[in-house]
């Protein structure tokens, strides 16, 4: 049975030590029962903060944060920096054998960049998951922040949720969860919607109900179901237990899953 399982924790659940500590426990006891967990963060939140607080405007493009030189000087402060030890100090304390790590080591996360007008942001292009099995398999936890490199040896700020899709593919994960500070992704009557698949991700796309982060969100986990991954969940991580009722099977959030395979009969 595969046990691979990648845990993208959104930047604004790990601003709060209750919060992080809370999710290292749960990651904590996932790893103690078997699993073979990568866990993958963002830190937007903090990165504002860190900006704001050096009078540094923060400019964004369809989403994505506009990366001049001095903002991935902040990027690898902040999130390879600060959010990524905060959380390894975090699972460490719960027991987990944490590592921290970003894109670059081992070229685990290559990027090139996207366009000339987002600046240093990235498109990650592949994953060398070498290093993530090497430490699974000697059980260790790595925590990988959303910093992506190329051969040249330059940094890319890199989306989040593209980072955990390139990490869950590459490593082979039959789940990939993505916490995140909303309870799952909701309807036009702003109902969560227990179930998707990507054909649903498409009409509530075009329909303009998901727009935004969650638009970027659906579009990151259906080109996770493409690419393999068995089961993509988005769900609100700030409630205590929501990680083993996902990973148990439990309709909690919003559990996406590939569209069912027509078979034609002939006679």
């Amino acid at each position: 049975m595969n046990q691979n399982v990648v845990i993208k924790i959104g930047g604004a659940l790990l601003d709060t030590a209750e919060i992080r500590n809370r999710l290292a426990n749960e990651i904590a006891g996932l790893m103690r029962s078997g699993a073979r967990v990568v866990v993958v963060h963002g830190g937007g939140k903090q990165m504002t903060r860190f900006l704001a607080e050096r009078n540094i405007e923060s400019q964004f493009v369809n989403g994505l944060r506009v990366t001049t030189p001095e903002v991935l000087d902040a990027v690898l402060k902040v999130f390879a920096g600060t959010v990524n030890h905060q959380l390894v100090a975090a699972l460490v304390s719960a027991g987990a054998a944490a590592v921290g790590l970003s894109g670059m080591d081992a070229l685990l996360a290559e990027a090139e960049q996207m366009s000339p007008e987002l600046g240093l942001v990235g498109r990650p292009i592949r994953s060398n998951p070498a290093l993530l099995h090497l430490l699974t398999d000697n059980r260790y936890l790595p925590v990988v922040a959303c910093v992506a490199g190329d051969r040249q040896g330059n940094f890319y700020n890199v989306n989040a949720d593209q980072m955990a899709v390139l990490c869950a593919s590459a490593f082979g994960a039959a789940k990939l969860l993505f916490l995140t500070d909303v309870e799952g992704v909701k309807d036009a009557e702003g109902r969560v919607v227990p179930r998707l698949t990507p054909s649903g991700v498409r009409s509530l796309v075009e329909s303009g109900v998901a727009t935004g982060g969650m638009r970027a969100k659906l579009e990151a986990a259906s080109a996770a179901l493409e690419q393999g991954v068995k089961e993509v969940a988005i769900a609100g991580g700030a409630k205590p237990g929501m990680l083993g009722r996902c990973l148990g099977g439990e309709d909690a959030g919003t559990r996406l899953i590939p569209d069912p395979v027509e078979v034609s009969v002939h006679g």
